[in-house]
């Protein structure tokens, strides 16, 4: 990635690391971060509100990993979205802020600032397009004139559908014009759950409903040009 700064302690820090999702990403990252740039292992830590939470997550993944040394060797940041101070610390530490924090559309934006304003890349897994676009419109030329990459909807919601559309179109013989996705969703003995942030994240988004079409409006998007034959829904 261009333009990441190289002297800072971490490559990469998971920001909300104690939550439902950070669980999953602190895993993810301890699996991967011996496959670091140029083969030396990715420096990385953990960040969020509670350090006694925090150390508790490092506990459980290395057990459940069979790490012990994620114990002792991965850094532990206390950083809360309501304590500017206490982001740009952080941001300031990291090459790459991995958000986990959400509803998006009331905690996103000051570790969308924070990470700006000291000059670190910003990746989320979120999937709410009012926080996305508005990020957009908002932040957009001040994170070009600092050379900071802001990407969201890095998570379930995006990256399936984007890979598989990217995979059908070098696989299909000709122009692909459109494509349809299904997902099929099985249930362990215990059934569904669905967790609150998400829960939030859908109530919230289709109440404010209105207020997308007004931001889009901002942008004067233009209608995607109809290639081939249009759909039957």
């Amino acid at each position: 990635m261009a333009d990441v700064p190289t002297r800072r302690p971490y490559h990469i820090i998971i920001f909300g690391a104690t939550g439902f999702t950070g669980q999953f990403v602190v895993e993810e990252v301890a699996r991967c971060a011996a496959e670091g740039p140029g083969g030396t292992p990715l420096k990385w830590a953990v960040a969020g509100r509670s350090r006694q939470r925090l150390e508790e997550v490092l506990k459980q993944a290395a057990g459940r990993l069979s790490m012990p040394e994620l114990r002792t060797d991965i850094e532990v940041i206390v950083a809360d979205v309501s304590i500017e101070e206490s982001l740009a610390i952080m941001c300031q530490q990291g090459a790459v802020i991995l958000n986990c924090v959400g509803p998006y559309r009331f905690y996103g934006e000051p570790v969308v600032k924070a990470c700006i304003e000291n000059g670190a890349h910003y990746i989320d897994i979120c999937g709410e397009p009012q926080f996305l676009e508005r990020m957009q419109l908002q932040y957009h030329t001040k994170a070009l004139d600092r050379g900071v990459y802001v990407i969201g909807s890095c998570g379930f919601d995006s990256i399936p559908a984007d890979l598989g559309i990217l995979y059908t179109q070098r696989q299909f013989k000709g122009t692909l014009t459109a494509v349809e996705s299904f997902l099929k969703i099985t249930s362990g003995p215990e059934g569904f759950s669905g967790h609150d942030a998400t829960w939030q994240s859908a109530v919230y988004g289709f109440a404010d409903s209105g207020s997308l079409r007004q931001l889009r409006k901002k942008f004067g998007y233009k209608p995607l040009p109809v290639v081939g034959a249009k759909v039957q829904k």
